[in-house]
């Protein structure tokens, strides 16, 4: 092998290996939706059962004090006590940790 081929080689794999980081660092990797409320709904199911959830399936803008992230939204429903009890949440699109959690 000759030096000349080496280095065209070399040079070849710094270039592609540069364009394939700046493309994966401009992409914006979301958590599935269906995903993150399976995950939501086993916390709330270790408390007891659940009647209901629901989950928006496009993530949309957050902001609370210096937070800005993009979000899903959803709500969770079941019967404690004998008594309705309804929640609303917003989760975090990228790691699906619940950043509000609202009780109806």
């Amino acid at each position: 092998m000759k030096l000349r081929d080496y280095m065209m080689g070399l040079g070849t794999g710094i270039v592609i290996g540069i364009v394939a980081s700046r493309a994966a660092s401009k992409m914006d990797i979301n958590r599935s939706a269906e995903l993150i409320l399976k995950e939501i709904k086993n916390s709330f199911k270790q408390e007891g059962p659940i009647d209901g959830s629901w989950i928006f399936m496009s993530p949309e803008p957050f902001k609370k004090e210096a937070i800005h992230i993009n979000v899903y939204k959803g709500g969770i429903s079941r019967v404690k006590n004998g008594l309705l009890e309804q929640f609303e949440f917003a989760a975090d699109a990228k790691t699906g940790t619940v950043v509000e959690l609202v009780k109806v």
